[in-house]
């Protein structure tokens, strides 16, 4: 027992008792479906979600899969499912999301295969990036020296640019639920980088394409991955403004 003048550290006072619900999923065990299984662990009250999954991971099970890496809200490895909806595990807050009984469900991202546990196969993401042909396009000869684009062109580019890839958006994209097709968010805010970047000359092209089948038009705009995205891209926000484009250009997506 504690004597009669100890005093508790900050640290001991902090401490508080948290239970993870983590949906896990091994393709090389006998438990070929995903399941879920929970761990019960001390944590302090600054703790984030991935704070708490290290230490599960580091503690009682060294088997768990999840991807990490900056702890910054940078990378976007570490991209999952908290109590329903994506966001990132190292900008989430413990008792921003656990319930009253101090338990916290956490999955794999959705419209997306899963490797194993909370680790998902990001190639469909990066096929789907790719196919809107993410990188500039130009007419005319290359410039001497370099391309130069107004600046305040480049600062409405700003917001869209500070994409990290995570897949947050794509994880909760209604469309991709059922028509895994569909570019997805995350593709769409990409292209919309380039259609209004002044340097790239492919617009009519990129407007063609995108009006086609898998492209804006299929957008229900559920504003779901206006809502999870860490870096406030607004995804929704810019197919809207191809949209726009779009019907300028002559495509209306009948």
């Amino acid at each position: 027992s504690r004597g009669h003048h100890e005093v508790a550290t900050p640290s001991e006072e902090l401490l508080m008792q948290v239970t993870l619900a983590i949906k896990r999923f091994n393709p090389e065990s006998e438990q070929s479906q995903p399941y879920f299984q929970e761990f019960t662990v001390d944590v302090e009250e600054h703790f984030t979600v991935l704070d708490s999954l290290i230490k599960v991971r580091e503690e009682v099970d060294e088997s768990l899969a999840l991807r990490c890496s900056c702890r910054a809200s940078i990378c976007g490895s570490c991209a999952m499912r908290v109590e329903g909806h994506a966001t990132l595990a190292c900008k989430t807050k413990l008792i921003s999301v656990m319930d009253g009984q101090g338990k916290v469900r956490i999955e794999p991202m959705t419209n997306q295969p899963v490797v194993k546990d909370l680790v998902v196969d990001m190639k469909p993401f990066w096929d789907k990036i790719r196919d809107v042909e993410p990188w500039l396009q130009t007419e005319g000869p290359e410039p001497e020296d370099e391309y130069v684009a107004p600046n305040e062109a480049m600062i409405h580019l700003a917001g869209v640019m500070g994409c990290i890839m995570c897949g947050a958006c794509v994880s909760d994209c209604t469309v991709l639920e059922v028509d895994p097709n569909f570019l997805g968010p995350a593709a769409l805010a990409k292209a919309y980088r380039f259609v209004r970047d002044p340097r790239d000359e492919a617009d009519k092209h990129r407007l063609k394409e995108l009006s086609k089948y898998t492209g804006i038009w299929d957008c229900t705009r559920c504003y779901e991955c206006v809502q999870v995205c860490p870096k406030d891209v607004a995804p929704m926000d810019r197919i809207m403004a191809l949209r726009d484009r779009a019907i300028a250009a002559g495509f209306d997506g009948n």
